[in-house]
């Protein structure tokens, strides 16, 4: 196999894994807010206003093997990732819970699960948010090699 043919296969593994992640992710929210009954904080919301659109984004991409998805899906993974990250030190470090109250119900800060002692909802979509990121980097990569 010529290497142009194993970096198409490197390309084509790394997009399918992203979509697959956010399949998971997306599945995973939806698990907690519609069969466990979480009711998601403003916060929550943004992440999956980020989150959501990646699963058709990708998905399309994958079954096209259309490499310049990355172009919209790493700002919405970015972004969607640093609202997470936020949102996590909402939860886990105390001078951080009273810099934007949640106003909508649920308070950002609540922690309806903490697995291990740190790993909550918030957490589970960063890295989610991050596996994305860092396979479209690659994606980047293996392109300017290819040049």
């Amino acid at each position: 196999m010529n290497n142009e043919a194993q970096n198409q296969g490197r390309k084509v593994w790394f997009l399918y894994f992203a979509w697959l992640v956010s399949v998971v992710a997306t599945l995973g929210s939806l698990y907690f807010s519609e069969i466990r009954g979480y009711i998601p904080c403003d916060l929550c919301w943004f992440q999956r206003i980020f989150m959501y659109p990646l699963v058709l984004i990708l998905g399309i991409g994958t079954f096209q093997s259309d490499m310049s998805v990355k172009k919209n899906v790493l700002p919405l993974s970015i972004i969607g990732g640093a609202i997470s990250f936020f949102h996590y030190l909402e939860q886990k470090v105390p001078g951080f819970g009273g810099i934007r109250p949640c106003v909508s119900g649920v308070p950002c800060s609540a922690e309806y699960i903490n697995w291990m002692g740190f790993i909550t909802i918030p957490f589970l979509a960063l890295i989610a948010f991050t596996l994305v990121i860092i396979c479209m980097v690659f994606l980047v990569i293996i392109e300017r090699q290819e040049k």
